[in-house]
């Protein structure tokens, strides 16, 4: 993205989010060996230039999976703790139930142990007694519709602690997923990395190179044309002040972003909610043809959307590029556009 060629990562475990690229290199080579250490001797540096390219995108794909399967533990996860406190609120309910049932049980075998005719006749005040009597009955009917009540408790206890076996268990699953997708991540990008190293220095900077946000805010070009709300203008005024910060795999914010972490961070400063991925942030809002983008415009690339930045008018994006690189403006059709979407 760059040139807008080398593509950014989004999306890392929250404790674990602020993953760079020289990190996620350690973490590859520990995980899969050492890699190639660089270009074949044959490849020019066009082709080598090229093969990083390749290897970038594949790794913003990758993160994009990696994306989805974590906002899926995330989700998990809450449904997990919330079963656990329904099934602690179910038990407590049923422990106090059964208190209730045992009071009644013994109340009833002290006052009705003895056969009603006979106690009928032995009673000095048989008023009283039929009056007793009359009570202990419906005792038992409260008694019998409590045991109901427990049954179904217990029942519906035994159903809650198996659907919440069921989530714990697809958690693990999911958990799985995420650690998968972030090795496959982390190799692209520690291979990447080698790739670059072994390029002429002249080459490696020509590709690194230094991102426009060095440039005083001042020198910043100013958006072009009217965003087309209050709320497009916040995240507008968000996305200006983010120019500079590093590109950081997984990181929506604020000292560092990767690309669908920027445009979410920005939204959010405006008071607006955006899904994580960048492919779900394109349905997001309205999509307009990319000749009615207006600043504040979300702008999708390839066909998979795996990348995206925000329109700022003139002809520009802001966007995190790649690793290496920082927030910064770059042409509109730095790569091929797949939608552009107005919140």
């Amino acid at each position: 993205m760059g040139s807008h060629r080398r593509p950014a990562q989004p999306g890392l475990d929250r404790s674990t989010r602020v993953t760079v690229l020289s990190a996620a290199a350690a973490t590859a080579a520990a995980a899969f060996g050492a890699a190639p250490a660089g270009a074949a001797p044959q490849d020019k540096p066009s082709d080598t230039r090229a093969k990083v390219d390749r290897l970038y995108e594949q790794a913003e794909q990758a993160t994009e999976a990696y994306n989805k399967a974590d906002e899926r533990a995330d989700r998990l996860r809450k449904q997990v703790e919330r079963a656990k406190d329904s099934v602690a609120r179910g038990q407590e309910r049923i422990n106090t139930m059964r208190g209730a049932l045992g009071s009644l049980a013994g109340a009833q075998y002290r006052s009705g142990g003895i056969d009603p005719s006979l106690a009928l006749m032995l009673s000095s005040d048989p008023d009283g007694y039929l009056e007793r009597a009359s009570a202990l009955d419906r005792v038992s009917a409260r008694q019998a519709g409590e045991l109901a009540d427990l049954q179904r408790a217990q029942r519906s206890l035994s159903q809650e602690r198996t659907e919440a076996s069921h989530q714990l268990a697809e958690l693990e699953k999911s958990r799985t997923t995420v650690a998968r997708h972030k090795r496959t991540v982390e190799h692209k990008l520690a291979r990447a990395r080698q790739l670059l190293n072994s390029l002429p220095s002249k080459e490696r900077d020509a590709y690194d190179r230094s991102s426009r946000s060095g440039a005083d805010r001042a020198e910043l070009p100013a958006p072009g044309g009217a965003p087309s709300s209050s709320r497009a203008a916040a995240a507008i005024a968000a996305a200006r002040s983010a120019v500079g910060k590093p590109y950081v795999w997984g990181a929506n914010g604020p000292s560092g972003f990767d690309c669908s972490g920027l445009t979410q961070w920005s939204y959010a400063q405006a008071g607006v909610g955006l899904p994580r991925t960048s492919q779900a942030q394109r349905y997001a809002g309205r999509q307009v043809s990319l000749s009615e983008a207006r600043p504040g415009d979300l702008v999708a690339y390839r066909d998979d959307a795996s990348h995206i930045g925000m329109y700022m008018g003139n002809g520009q994006v802001v966007h995190a590029p790649y690793p290496g690189a920082q927030v910064r403006y770059d042409p509109v059709g730095m790569m091929p556009v797949s939608s552009v979407t107005r919140v």
